[in-house]
């Protein structure tokens, strides 16, 4: 068998092997969903859920190592990060240092994150639908009033 052969058998193998390493993706319970006007919730759950949401639609290649471990850590990061399905678990603060960032990541076209969008152009914010998110944020911030300084 030629050296080219080999390398090529090796590399398959290793391509079946690591099929083997067990990835959990997982949609743990939803506890406390945010409560949007529909417009809102529809962009939501179309630009973000994936990632920031217990009710991620695990696409095809997330079943294909090495994409899969790729996958999962980016969801369990964004989860991590803002997690519209536990919003009603977080305190005042959380809420506006998130909706904070939010406001700041969309308008500056950092999410949804443009590794995402090519195998999810549904996924895509029109500069209309940013704005609309952002005067949400604001307006959601606003209503929240002043929040007291921890400690206070």
């Amino acid at each position: 068998m030629s050296k080219r052969n080999r390398i090529l058998v090796m590399t398959g193998l290793l391509v079946i092997a690591i099929q083997l390493v067990p990835v959990r993706r997982d949609n743990p319970p939803v506890t406390a969903e945010i409560q949007t006007p529909d417009e809102i919730g529809s962009l939501l759950r179309g630009s973000c859920y994936d990632c920031h949401s217990n009710l991620t639609e695990w696409p095809w290649y997330s079943r294909v190592a090495p994409a899969s471990w790729l996958v999962v850590k980016d969801v369990r990061k964004g989860r991590s990060e803002l997690n519209f399905t536990e919003w009603g678990d977080y305190t005042d603060r959380r809420r506006d240092h998130k909706l904070e960032e939010l406001e700041e990541k969309v308008s500056e076209g950092e999410m949804p994150l443009k590794i995402y969008l090519p195998l999810h152009p549904e996924a895509r914010l029109t500069d209309a639908e940013r704005q609309v998110l952002v005067d949400w944020a604001r307006a959601e911030r606003a209503a929240m009033g002043p929040i007291p300084e921890a400690g206070e």
